[in-house]
């Protein structure tokens, strides 16, 4: 296991060959507004989600240009559309992605690809247990009444199908949403009346 935010050439070492990178670690820290946030908590955010990605990417970028590889990033839909309470987070994740648009655009004429891959609401516990501290009552509620939020492994079917397209479809990007959310602030909380289990 590599630590991203203190990941360097001895760490990967071991790694010959790399045909897909998913940069995917990131959380979030407190909900608080911009004139109550903890800095501690922003650099602990850029640290991980943004600094993170790069510092994989830039560990990993020869032998994917080896490989002619793909690399996935996980950004967020918070990446397209802030809300409150979600400065420091939205801000990390626009910057990742804002990231990985520059990089897109630098590997021009390198067979290599280069995928956002952004999410909207994954029923991760532990996300939220993180952002709020370990208030476990609060990390409940976020998912509370949602019918079919999306799970880790949705999220990775996305990567496993866009990593096996043919080596010359790229997809710049691409949102994931529950049905459930139709929007970064539209979430439907009930039943949805599914009449089969998928």
């Amino acid at each position: 296991m590599v630590d991203v935010t203190t990941a360097q050439e001895a760490d990967i070492r071991p790694v010959t060959r790399c045909d897909l990178l998913v940069n995917c670690a990131g959380g979030a820290l407190g909900l608080d507004a911009v004139s109550q946030a903890s800095a501690d908590d922003w650099t602990r955010m850029f640290n991980t989600n943004v600094l993170g990605t790069l510092r994989m990417t830039q560990l990993l970028l020869p032998r994917l240009i080896e490989s002619q590889g793909s690399i996935m990033n996980i950004t967020y839909t918070a990446a397209l559309s802030a809300y409150e309470g979600g400065g420091g987070y939205c801000a990390s994740k626009s910057a990742q992605r804002a990231f990985t648009q520059s990089l897109r655009l630098e590997m021009k004429g390198v067979p290599i690809r280069i995928t956002e891959v952004l999410p909207g609401m994954v029923h991760t516990p532990e996300f939220s247990l993180n952002r709020f501290g370990g208030d476990a009552e609060r990390a409940k509620a976020v998912y509370e009444n949602v019918d079919r939020p999306l799970t880790a492994d949705d999220v990775a079917q996305v990567v496993v199908g866009i990593a096996n397209l043919p080596a010359h479809v790229n997809v710049d990007e691409i949102v994931v949403r529950p049905v459930a959310q139709r929007a970064q602030h539209a979430l439907f909380r009930g039943s949805l009346g599914w009449h089969c289990e998928k």
